[in-house]
């Protein structure tokens, strides 16, 4: 049984999730938030994610990880903040050992619906189910961490078994310990 924690980067909130894969069914673990302070300077704000992140690493002990890649068709101007978010994320998961796939948000949706253009009401509803949760995880970054894990569960042994282990596939990038995507 694997351990996977789902991360979906964010400068004033990062979600997580970890969930646990068999090889056929995902089992639900814990998610959460870790929020920002936008009256810190932004290194106490990083910091703030890199330490939580560890301590969940710490407490969780993944096998592996499914972060969301960063997707700006409209706000270009939040690029910046999120990318350092995303770069303490994986040199927290570099820094313990655990191999960080990148998936797209449309790859995420395609994993968890069947389709990429699906909206978040309908993929944070089979979330739910697949989890077999009473609620609909929130706030939602946390749940689109959890999809990014069930996206990694999904998909990542198929990309291991086909030789994606390498960034370069059209939809989904590996980094390993010591690389990046």
């Amino acid at each position: 049984m694997k351990t996977i924690l789902g991360i979906d980067p964010g400068f004033a909130a990062t979600g997580y999730g970890v969930i646990t894969h068999d090889g056929r069914t995902v089992k639900y673990v814990t998610h959460g938030v870790i929020r920002t302070d936008s009256n810190e300077a932004p290194g106490k704000r990083l910091l703030a994610i890199f330490d939580t992140i560890s301590d969940v690493i710490e407490k969780h002990r993944p096998d592996e990880a499914g972060v969301e890649t960063l997707y700006f068709a409209r706000n270009a101007s939040s690029a910046l903040p999120v990318a350092q978010a995303r770069g303490v994320v994986l040199l927290a998961l570099a820094k313990s050992g655990i191999t960080a796939a990148e998936y797209p948000p449309q790859a995420i949706k395609q994993a968890i619906v069947g389709q990429g253009r699906a909206d978040k009401a309908q993929v944070q509803n089979l979330i739910r189910m697949l989890l077999g949760l009473g609620e609909i995880p929130s706030p939602d970054h946390a749940a689109d961490a959890l999809g990014a894990a069930i996206c990694h569960a999904n998909t990542g042994p198929f990309h291991e078994r086909i030789g994606h282990e390498k960034p370069g596939h059209p939809k989904i990038g590996r980094s390993k310990v010591g690389g990046s995507t």
